[in-house]
């Protein structure tokens, strides 16, 4: 099936062309017709990616993954769907293998000669990768100093999450003046429950209990029984189990600004997928009893932020058309979200 001028080494997919075409006794034809020199290139679309940590390993996951879903697509098959979803497992402990092991072996050269080269290296990595963070372990001080060793860096964090949430807030004072509300609260009932469960993602991070939210759903109408009566014996209690006020704390990068600062991150929170759960159910009852104006488009059912961009992008349209000023406010509230006055909203929700 090869002709004289099919040359060198082939890889796991020329092999595989081979084997085809001698079972169905076929001709590799552009083996049989020698090529001029100009023609034996290989064109390439697009800047290299500097691949450092590479490995044969890891490439030998991907021709398997790649020949796989060729045989996949050939003949879709429960074996052939399955080997090829275990090959995309396996590629993607390999590259995380062989990143974790390039980048122990970088911070262990960084405070060698040998290591500057690889520094810039990093560099130049990380700036064609659009900032791609997920692999940056060292980060700024306070003062501004490239701190490297794992335990300092998990320091500055804790250090600057306990000065941002922690932060004194001049609003933050007790509200007098308006006594509290105190009235009877029906149970939860297990069609509450049904709802809430229905309405929560799947696919999402989960907290430090390890239980998400697709172990509920699984269980049917097993959970929903079991979850109501949680429920209800913490609204009887008024008071959380500790379980929920734990969660693991997350720094995303903003996409802006120095990727060693703690400033240009933003902090999520994995919480108990339970406790959102319950946090679902008693929404649903606030929002119920809660007035919320017109203009509010977020987070609310039905609306989006992206309604009133177009509302006021159509605004905008109507005064050019008429010649006339339009003056706009743009707000932005640094950290908002970890400022947040509490007593102001345990005020709003009596006043309701």
């Amino acid at each position: 099936v090869m002709g004289k001028f099919g040359f060198k080494e082939r890889n796991l997919e020329g092999q595989m062309v081979v084997d085809f075409a001698k079972r169905i006794d076929m001709a590799v034809v552009n083996t049989y017709f020698q090529k001029r020199e100009e023609h034996r290139v290989t064109y390439k679309s697009g800047e290299d990616k500097e691949t450092w940590w590479w490995n044969e390993e890891v490439q030998d996951s991907i021709q398997r993954k790649r020949l796989a879903k060729k045989k996949w697509d050939m003949d879709r098959t429960v074996e052939n769907r399955q080997e090829y979803k275990e090959l995309q497992h396996r590629v993607k402990r390999e590259v995380s293998k062989a990143k974790q092991k390039a980048y122990d072996e970088l911070y262990t050269r960084l405070d060698t000669r040998e290591g500057e080269k690889d520094l810039y290296r990093l560099a130049r990595q990380r700036d064609r990768d659009g900032k791609d963070v997920q692999q940056v372990r060292v980060i700024k001080d306070s003062d501004g100093r490239v701190l490297t060793s794992e335990e300092s860096v998990q320091r500055r964090w804790k250090e600057y999450f306990e000065e941002l949430m922690n932060e004194e807030n001049e609003r933050e004072k007790r509200v007098e003046g308006v006594n509290s509300v105190e009235q009877k609260v029906d149970k939860i009932r297990k069609d509450e429950v049904r709802k809430a469960l229905k309405r929560m993602k799947s696919g999402k991070a989960f907290g430090p209990d390890d239980i998400p939210v697709e172990v509920w759903k699984c269980l049917g109408e097993a959970a929903v029984e079991f979850l109501t009566s949680l429920f209800n014996r913490v609204l009887e209690s008024e008071g959380m189990p500790e379980e929920w006020r734990r969660s693991v704390l997350v720094p995303i990068f903003k996409n802006k600004g120095d990727v060693q600062n703690c400033s240009n991150y933003r902090g999520i929170k994995l919480m108990s997928h339970t406790m959102k759960l319950w946090e679902r159910v008693v929404e649903v009852r606030l929002r119920k009893v809660v007035e919320i104006c017109e203009q509010q488009y977020g987070f609310m059912p039905r609306k989006s932020t992206t309604d009133a961009i177009f509302a006021l992008r159509i605004l905008m349209e109507k005064y050019r058309d008429g010649q006339r000023e339009l003056h706009c406010v743009f707000v932005d509230l640094e950290k908002a979200y970890d400022r947040v006055p509490r007593e102001k909203l345990w005020y709003c929700m009596r006043k309701s």
